[in-house]
């Protein structure tokens, strides 16, 4: 999967201050403690931005998507060029797995989101740490905003 679609209504408001692709790559870069991507390249056509270059693994390509995805204005994300290192290996050539993106609703909670994925409202903490670069504070989720939902083992 490559095209990934937003609620371009809500999010953070960084767009239409400038160069927008320059804005999008720097709330990238800053969301991670160190260079997430290779060769991050962004370009913004109007709702639709696309990204290219090489991620570290598929957990951080999954979370560059949705830091670019919940960026208000953003109604689409392309990530067909977005590859990751584990995809060009030689020794471990697999395909990108499939992604479990949820999008919030009013009157959600992460303990409810927890409870229906997991069975366990109280594993809502997988779901943040997961999302740690886009939930800044697990008190504060909002309608509209899109999630990775992380499979959680034992």
């Amino acid at each position: 999967m490559s095209f990934f679609d937003f609620e371009s209504n809500v999010g953070k408001s960084l767009l239409g201050k400038g160069d927008d692709s320059a804005t999008i790559k720097e709330e990238i870069e800053s969301s991670f403690s160190e260079l997430p991507v290779e060769g991050l390249v962004v370009e913004v056509q109007g709702e639709l931005v696309t990204l290219a270059g090489v991620a570290k693994n598929y957990p951080i390509r999954e979370k560059v998507i949705l830091i670019a995805g919940n960026i208000k204005g953003i109604a689409q994300v392309d990530a067909e060029q977005l590859i990751t290192m584990e995809q060009i290996s030689e020794e471990n050539v697999r395909e990108i797995p499939e992604e479990i993106f949820y999008t919030i609703e009013k009157g959600d909670t992460l303990w409810a989101i927890a409870n229906k994925y997991y069975d366990d409202g109280s594993k809502y903490t997988h779901i943040v740490d997961a999302n740690i670069e886009v939930i800044k504070n697990p008190d504060l989720i909002y309608a509209g905003q899109v999630i990775r939902i992380p499979e959680v083992l034992g």
